[in-house]
């Protein structure tokens, strides 16, 4: 994990370089705070993520990086939000696999995001867990699946959003054992995880 963050920052950081240098000789990148909107609630994965390298870029870059959490819809309101800011260079977005995911999964949305966005670096790479309560009885995975079948759509699991990958394994867990579970979509992993361990929602295959 340390190692592809320091990939994703250095990668980062040329890239904001290069780009600076696009800019009139007058103008020095940044010469005020970047806005990096992160489309999930603070303390997930992505956040977490986002403010190490927010702080890292700040102390080399001498303007502050600020991070801000746009939440909702899949990580759409973020990406709307940036895609509608002005193209300077100071508003970045924190882009994961529910954007690309949400240009099939919505019929209607208010941008192209292939279009209207620019790669700046790849940042890093990810895996998803199931995760769940220590109050759920089953304790591996086929125990699990027995139960499922055994008390079908009595099982509810949390995603961080419509579209999301966390929402996207579920799905797909759900195809490929024949179980029968409920959603509940939140605004971000880090605001379901009080419920999983309450065990008002069972599961969750978070980043």
């Amino acid at each position: 994990m340390v190692r592809i963050l320091r990939h994703g920052l250095f990668g980062l950081a040329v890239l904001l370089g290069l780009f600076s240098t696009t800019l009139p000789a007058s103008a020095a990148y940044p010469d005020r705070p970047v806005h990096w909107l992160i489309g999930f609630s603070a303390g997930g994965p992505v956040d977490i993520v986002a403010r190490i390298m927010a702080q890292w870029l700040s102390e080399r870059l001498g303007q502050q990086v600020i991070v801000e959490n746009r939440t909702g819809s899949g990580g759409n309101i973020a990406a709307a939000a940036a895609i509608n800011s002005p193209p300077d260079g100071y508003t970045l977005l924190f882009v994961a696999p529910n954007n690309a995911i949400s240009t099939s999964l919505y019929k209607k949305l208010p941008f192209d995001f292939l279009r209207d966005t620019v790669p700046v670096a790849s940042i890093m790479q990810l895996t998803n867990m199931l995760v769940v309560s220590n109050a759920f009885p089953p304790k591996t995975v086929q125990e699990f699946i027995d139960y499922c079948k055994a008390n079908p759509g009595k099982i509810s699991f949390a995603s961080s959003g419509n579209g999301t990958s966390v929402h996207m394994s579920a799905e797909l867990f759900k195809v490929m054992t024949k179980c029968a579970m409920v959603h509940v979509p939140y605004r971000g992993s880090a605001i379901a995880f009080p419920d999983i361990i309450s065990n008002k929602v069972q599961l969750i295959f978070d980043n």
